[in-house]
Parts: structure tokens; C-alpha cells; sequence
């Protein structure tokens, strides 16, 4: 049966660690009647969530990789994908928001707005997602979801309103009055499933008009049929609630909701809010490029009747084969169909079309637009859009941030070598943020990630899914080289050796930029060097950013400007021009100054008042810059950047100087010249480590 697109949900529930995102799926699983009974994140009672259920994510209690589900709730089918909220694991949240329509963004009502709701609402609006906010944990201590608001307004710029206030706070929640129907709501029965509706209590009715008042002038700015009505003093909640919708789908008014999904309270109204405010996939305006047609930009159509295009966001490698998560923006996707790979122009017949319910698969006969399901055994890279073989589209990928550290991983023996290299090959294909290389000079294989919590999870999968045994080095640092000054260069590559010989001369000069990996630009007038040569300098020039002279690290920061060289009739070719820019690389590059940068992190550390001096002192020992610090109720919160190289075995020593009592969370904040001492130990580290391969060899 062909589904209503009006009555379509795809959402994604996004948050900072611990704000409750898995707990609040499960709610909402167990209320849309998907699942019969409600399970705890951190698995106490051996089950654990339904969708943290790789074996690691029971254990530790975190999500590590998105999982998607599908729930009806009052006939309108929501499409779910629960997020991790590390940064470690940030790839995820990025293809998951890349497809969605809608997002819930889960806010702790002590917490508040912290440094990872910052970076997914940074992802949020970078695919223009629009979102209701749920403030949870209303039972907790020092709960203030007011206070939540504000932040949200503050920090992030959301226009927030709320939608709800509480009944009571703290250990006194009871539940929530709607500012919309002017209810007030409580959740009965033994899992909250039970919803009484009453009259708002005597001692809020002055709270509730205020807070209404607030809401109806701000909803009104999209509504002019409700400032009419707001003028006239006679609201229906019908209208207003298409002003708040009109205003969601704009991203110009965030609805805030409030409830407590671990006590089951205020999950029920926050699915009626994803129904009325979030879009359907009718409401988003979703563009791909022709292939055919110069790269031309075209709207896709949520239509089942039109020819298909589909966008493969995540792949899963599972003990059957390669299962694809896939989003239908236009047509529809049946089992036995033939679709076209728009990267590599393959054709591909559909085998087996499914869609997933954490780790379980429903077989379909057919996906529709605006659906997102799986597709089995079906070959392809993360990102590969799928079209019908009359079109020839392409979607733009998401962003994938570069990694930020790297590890040397050594099997113990023959049998660890092959399972490692099976699981790496799978892990490179899901994760565009884990990379693998092998060390041309000592041989290593060095893996690289997003942080070390990413890393030790990607090597303790290797151990349990795949059997290999592996041993660990030292952790390393993505550092980057750079120039400090402008250098002028000169330099003629010449060869003979019998017959046509090599002959190249280039002149130009290497300056920094702020902002650019490597700009090449050339202002050859007069054909001193013949244009078909110029393409192949520029490779020259590229070819050595890759290892800098001070550590063998990628240089970046360079603009290489060529004005002048020189060329033979019958020596020069493409490589002798290729060389010549190699070698005025080389000659010169001592010459600019280099220094080294190291990644800074962005760290922010969440303590009681009490050890704030200790955490502050531990940061500053790290060569931290503390940013400032904030003083919440019961906690306090230190923002710093320090650079990822002090990092290491910071959670241990932070632990044991607060009782363990503090929780830090970190993500990649920018590159920055590393101070002289710190580049001249490195460049010493380096030299030595040169020096020992060379006996060795």
C-alpha cells in the first residue's frame, strides 16, 4: 500500500552525551506500541536498549553507531534514527542528518546547552534540518528547563519558545500544561502510557498566561490569520499551531517541550509535536545535479510515480553481505528493479529491499519516496546515489571532518594479520572518519580517527567480530607543517643522459595563506613556459605537500605562485617539469621558515564547584587556554582548548583529582602553530627516530 506523504516522519534524535536520546527512543518505541517492554541503556537487566544492541554499546552504555527504526504513532509512520552524541562518533550524526527531514534535539534540563548539542546543532544547520528541542530530565536535581531556553536562545540562536511549563520540578515533576490546547497533562499507569487530561492547577494560571502570550507573539509573525486573532483575543489552538509549523519548517521558531523519558513522563505529547510541527518529506526542498546536463541543479519530487533517485547514507557490513541504508527522495525503489550507480555507471538489480528496526529486517516489496529502508548485497560506497537508468543524477555527499589522531596496530601472528585486514577493509567502506595506511618506512599499519575513544572501539571490534589479536603503539598526532614567511625560487631540473635528455626551469615564489590547504596559481605571460607543462608543475608542487622536511607531516597554508622558467624543444616533457617544481620545493622550503602545527581541542569539563581549582590547575599543566567557566546550581562547567597532544590519559588523572566525580567531553577545534620548545622536541623525537630506522635497515 502506497503510504500518505502528508503522514511520513523522518526524524533524528540528536544530543550531547547522556541527554537521554537512547532512553527516549525506547519511550517513544514502547508508546507507538513497537516494543512491549522498556529496557535500560546501561543493560542492568542483561537486555538493554533496543537500539544500542552491539554488544560494546550494552557494556559501556553509549551509542557508537546509528541505528534506525520505523513506529506509527495516531497514522502517521515516523521513520527514527538514534544518534551517538560523542564527537568520536560524529560521521554518524553527520549521514544521518544528511537524510533526515526533521530532528529532536534532546537538551538535559541541568545541563543545558553543552559543547555537543553545540556541534550537532552546527550539523543541523548545515543541512538545514529543522528541529523541536525536549528538554529532558525534569525530574532531576537542579532542573531549570527555563534556564534551557534561554541557552537555547544565547548560544545556540534558536528562537525557542516553549510549547509546555512543568508541574513542579525536581523530585516534585508531575507532568506538563500544553500552552497550545491549555491542558494540563499527567502520566498514569505503571509505564506512563495512561494520559489525564485536567484543568490547569489555580497556582500556574499566571505562569501559563505569560508564557502563552510569549508564544503567540512569536508564533504570529508567520501567521497573519492568527494575528487577527490574537488581536481579537480569541485564539483556537487549530491556528496556532500552523503558525508554529509555518515557523518550525522556516528553522525561525524552535517548539521546546519538557518532560523526564526515564520517568516516563512527556514523551506522548513530544510525538504529537514531531507530527503537527516537523515537515514531511512533501515540506523539504531536496536538489540533486544533472550529469547529463553541465552539473545543472534539479528539484527532486517526493513522488512515487516519477523516476527513481536514492542516496545510499550508511553502510553495514554484516556476517550476509553488505547491507545499505538508503533514502528514496523521488519514485520508488521494488525488489527486482535495475538502478543505476550515478559514480561508477554500474547497473544493479535490486535483490532484497528491507527496513530496519534497530538490528532486525522487515522485508518490503517496495520502498517509496520519502521512505528510508535497506537494500541487501547491493555494491557501493557511502554517499553513491542511485538513480533509474533514464536519469543520470548525483546528490553532494556529506561532510566528512578529517582525522585527528592515529595509532600504529601490529597483529600477533598470520591468522591476526588476515582477520585484521578483513576488518579494516569493513571499517574504512561504514566510516569515512576511520582511515588506514601502511608506514612505507617502518611497515606499520597506522590507523586514524576522530579521538581515542574511537579508535579503542574500532580495535576492540577487531578482537571480538573478527578474531584478531592485535597490539597497540603508542597513540600519534595528526600534526601539519606550514610556512611562516614569503620565499622566492629559482630552479632548473636538467638530466642528460643520451639522446633527449630532461630540461625544465621554473621561477616563482611561496607565500602563507590563512584558510587553504595549497593554492597554486600561475602568471606565466609569453609562453616562457608552454601551457600543456603548467598542470604537470602544479602536481610537482602538490606531490610534495604531502610529507614536509621537519616531521613528514601533510604541509598546508601554501600559495606557490609561478611568474617565469624556461623550456627546451626537444628535453622538456611533463616530468622534467614535474621534477623542476620538486626540486625548487626542496631547494626552498628551509627557506620559508617552516613551523609546525598541532590540533587544538576544544575541551569542556563538568565538575561540582568544589574541584574546579584542581581541574582548572590540570588543564593549565596541559598548555591549556581556559575559555571561561560557568557556574550551574550544582555544577560548574570549564570550557579550555588544549592541544590534543597533552590530551592523552587526561579521563584517568581527571577521575582520581575529582573522585571521579567529573565528566569531560572534547572535539577538534582548529590547527595552531606549536610552540618552539614543543616543535624543537618533536623535530629532535623525529631526527632520532630517522636515525634509529637507518641502523636498523
Amino acid at each position: 500500500m502506497k503510504p500518505d506523504i502528508q503522514k511520513i516522519r523522518n526524524i533524528g534524535i540528536s544530543a550531547h552525551i547522556d541527554a537521554g536520546k537512547t532512553t527516549l527512543t525506547e519511550r517513544i518505541l514502547f508508546y507507538c506500541q513497537k516494543i512491549h517492554s522498556i529496557h535500560d541503556v546501561k543493560g542492568k537487566d542483561g537486555v538493554g536498549a533496543t537500539m544500542d544492541f552491539m554488544e560494546l554499546e550494552k557494556e559501556r552504555g553509549i551509542t557508537i553507531a546509528s541505528a534506525a527504526t520505523f513506529c506509527t504513532w495516531k497514522g502517521h509512520e515516523i521513520n527514527i534514527i538514534d544518534t551517538p552524541g560523542h564527537v568520536d562518533f560524529t560521521i554518524e550524526v553527520e549521514r544521518s542528518l544528511r537524510v533526515l527531514d526533521g530532528g529532536i534535539l534532546v537538551l538535559c534540563s541541568v545541563g543545558g546547552v553543552q559543547s555537543q548539542s553545540i556541534t550537532v546543532d552546527r550539523q543541523m544547520a548545515r543541512y538545514k534540518v529543522p528541529a523541536v528541542a525536549f528538554v529532558n530530565k525534569c525530574d532531576r536535581s537542579g532542573a531549570d528547563p527555563f534556564r534551557v531556553i534561554r541557552q537555547l536562545r544565547d548560544k545556540l540562536g534558536h528562537n525557542a519558545i516553549a510549547i509546555q511549563i512543568p508541574i513542579g520540578l525536581e523530585a516534585k515533576f508531575e507532568g506538563v500544561v500544553d500552552l497550545v490546547s491549555m491542558k494540563a497533562l499527567y502520566f498514569d499507569g505503571e509505564s506512563g502510557e495512561v494520559i489525564r487530561e485536567e484543568e490547569i492547577p489555580a497556582n500556574l494560571l499566571e505562569k501559563v498566561e505569560k508564557h502563552r502570550e510569549e508564544l503567540i507573539d512569536t508564533a504570529s509573525m508567520y501567521s497573519d490569520e492568527l494575528m487577527e486573532q490574537a488581536l481579537e483575543g480569541e485564539v483556537t489552538p487549530a491556528v496556532l499551531m500552523e503558525a508554529i509549523r509555518l515557523g518550525t519548517l522556516e528553522r525561525g521558531i524552535t517548539p521546546v517541550f519538557m518532560g523526564s523519558a526515564y520517568k516516563n513522563k512527556g514523551v506522548q505529547p513530544l510525538l504529537d509535536g514531531v507530527t503537527k510541527y516537523l515537515p514531511n518529506p512533501g515540506d523539504v526542498q531536496n536538489t540533486a545535479v544533472d550529469l547529463d546536463n553541465n552539473e545543472e541543479t534539479v528539484e527532486l519530487i517526493a513522488d512515487s510515480s516519477k523516476p527513481l533517485t536514492a542516496l545510499a547514507f550508511k553502510l553495514e557490513d554484516g556476517r550476509y553481505g553488505q547491507l545499505t541504508y538508503i533514502r528514496v527522495y523521488q519514485g520508488a525503489l521494488a525488489k527486482g528493479d535495475t538502478i543505476v550507480n550515478a559514480r561508477t555507471g554500474k547497473k544493479v538489480k535490486v535483490g532484497r529491499v528491507a527496513r530496519m528496526h534497530a538490528d532486525q529486517m522487515e522485508d518490503l516489496d517496495m520502498l517509496h519516496a520519502g521512505t528510508i529502508g535497506a537494500l541487501f548485497g547491493v555494491d557501493c560506497a557511502s554517499g553513491d546515489t542511485f538513480n533509474h537508468p533514464s536519469l543520470s543524477y548525483s546528490m553532494t555527499s556529506m561532510h566528512v571532518p578529517e582525522p585527528v589522531i592515529s595509532l600504529a596496530i601490529q597483529p600477533a601472528d598470520n591468522k591476526a594479520q588476515i582477520n585484521m585486514s578483513k576488518a579494516l577493509n569493513r571499517f574504512t567502506k561504514e566510516d569515512p572518519t576511520f582511515r588506514t595506511k601502511v608506514d612505507p618506512e617502518t611497515n606499520e599499519t597506522i590507523i586514524s580517527g576522530m579521538g581515542e575513544l574511537h579508535l579503542e572501539v574500532y580495535v576492540e571490534r577487531m578482537r571480538r567480530e573478527y578474531a584478531a589479536e592485535v597490539t597497540t603503539g603508542k597513540p600519534q598526532v595528526a600534526y601539519r607543517e606550514t610556512i611562516t614567511q614569503r620565499a622566492e625560487f629559482n630552479y632548473t631540473h636538467k638530466k642528460q643522459t643520451g639522446g633527449s635528455g630532461q630540461y625544465g626551469r621554473v621561477a616563482g615564489y611561496l607565500e602563507p595563506i590563512v584558510g587553504e590547504d595549497f593554492v597554486f596559481e600561475s602568471k606565466i605571460v609569453g609562453g616562457s613556459i608552454p601551457t600543456q607543462y603548467i598542470p604537470a608543475v602544479e602536481k610537482g608542487f602538490a606531490s610534495c605537500m604531502e610529507k614536509g622536511a621537519l616531521l613528514g607531516y601533510p604541509i598546508t597554508g601554501v600559495k606557490i605562485v609561478i611568474n617565469d622558467g624556461s623550456s627546451h624543444s626537444v628535453d622538456s616533457s611533463e616530468m622534467a617539469f614535474a621534477a623542476a617544481a620538486r626540486g625548487a620545493f626542496r631547494d626552498i622550503y628551509f627557506k620559508t621558515n617552516p613551523a609546525i602545527l598541532e590540533p587544538i581541542m576544544k575541551v569542556e569539563v563538568e565538575t561540582p564547584p568544589e574541584y574546579q581549582g584542581a581541574v582548572m590547575g590540570l588543564l593549565n599543566q596541559r598548555r591549556g587556554i581556559i575559555l571561561g567557566t560557568q557556574d550551574q546550581d550544582t555544577l560548574c562547567f570549564v570550557e579550555a582548548e588544549v592541544p590534543l597532544a597533552e590530551m592523552f590519559g587526561y579521563s584517568t588523572v581527571l577521575r582520581s583529582s575529582t573522585q571521579g566525580k567529573a565528566q569531560f567531553t572534547m572535539e577538534f577545534a582548529s590547527y595552531r602553530k606549536a610552540p618552539k620548545g614543543v616543535a624543537e622536541e618533536l623535530i629532535e623525537k623525529a631526527a632520532l627516530a630517522k636515525k634509529d630506522k637507518s641502523k636498523v635497515a
